[in-house]
């Protein structure tokens, strides 16, 4: 019996694992797939190469590719203890569990280590949070100035308004924006109390805003930017309501976002100060998380033993 339960807990968790890298993956692919440019970056909103190998498909940043690796890494002692029914080895089976345990247990360490020397994905937070403030600074500015409503009483975006804005930020009138006019524009916005670096926030409205990576934003990449933005304001506050006010209340809550986060890399930096108090309590949220999945994975496994004993799938 507790051989059976292994073996589908086992079976439960290699199944989700193996669904996040296929099914999941493969579905953001096939949905989300643009044509292809030279450079084998995703040219927004075009998909006209069908199901190509080589001129289709989506593009990511290097932090997406590094989890992504991590992810078809992690399915390795999965592979180690099905090695004896691939090879349809009589024995070995003991062998080769062993094996797979010690690699599961030295991946996970290894795992720790890499968030500890390699904290990307806080820094990546901490990154997109101020970039949602810069996006919330950036509208309200532009509808407060009198460019007109970005929003109708619907919630449908105004291109218009939007086209003009991008008139207004293109100071010499070449039909582009470059990063000085960005700059220049964002310097002009109030962020209140938060220190703000503005050539940091023109370089990140660049690289959200510059699809084509010409190092400039068209006319047509700003729109399709503000655009996405306009959508990202109404997911943050769903109110349903899209006055004059709308802007503002998306403005306040990133700015929120961002004291928050702010604060809380603060009191983490005055915790360093204490080293092994952190490793102890990273140690016990580990023991913790474990023991959640444990009490969560046992009445699971205990409904699919049940289903496979009624013959229920």
């Amino acid at each position: 019996v507790a051989q059976s339960q292994v073996l589908i807990g086992m079976g439960l968790l290699a199944g989700s694992t193996v669904m996040l890298l296929t099914l999941l993956w493969g579905s953001c692919v096939v949905v989300g797939k643009c044509d292809l440019s030279e450079n084998s970056t995703a040219i927004d909103l075009r998909d006209t190469k069908g199901f190509s190998l080589l001129g289709s498909g989506v593009s990511t940043d290097k932090q997406t590719s590094y989890a992504a690796r991590i992810m078809a890494i992690s399915i390795l002692p999965f592979i180690i203890v099905q090695i004896p029914k691939i090879f349809k080895l009589h024995s070995g089976h003991q062998i080769t569990v062993l094996i797979g345990l010690i690699v599961a247990a030295l991946l996970l360490l290894s795992y720790c280590l890499y968030q500890v020397f390699q904290p990307w994905i806080q820094r990546r937070r901490l990154e997109y949070t101020r970039l949602k403030h810069v996006m919330s600074g950036l509208l309200r500015h532009a509808q407060k100035h009198s460019i007109g409503r970005l929003l109708d009483d619907e919630g449908r975006p105004n291109v218009s308004v939007i086209e003009k804005l991008f008139h207004r930020i293109d100071q010499d009138n070449d039909g582009k924006l470059e990063h000085g006019e960005l700059q220049a524009f964002i310097v002009g916005i109030n962020f209140e109390d938060i220190d703000w670096n503005s050539n940091l926030a023109a370089d990140q409205v660049m690289a959200d805003f510059d699809t084509s990576r010409n190092h400039f934003i068209e006319k047509g990449e700003f729109v399709n930017g503000m655009l996405r933005w306009l959508d990202e304001a109404k997911r943050t506050v769903t109110s349903g309501a899209y006055s004059k006010k709308f802007l503002n209340d998306f403005h306040a809550r990133t700015r929120d976002e961002q004291t928050g986060l702010l604060d809380k890399d603060e009191e983490e930096g005055e915790a360093d100060g204490n080293p092994t108090w952190t490793c102890i309590k990273a140690i016990l949220l580990l023991l913790l998380g474990t023991a959640m999945a444990a009490a969560s994975a046992d009445p699971l496994v205990d409904a699919v033993h049940i289903s496979q004993m009624l013959h229920i799938f």
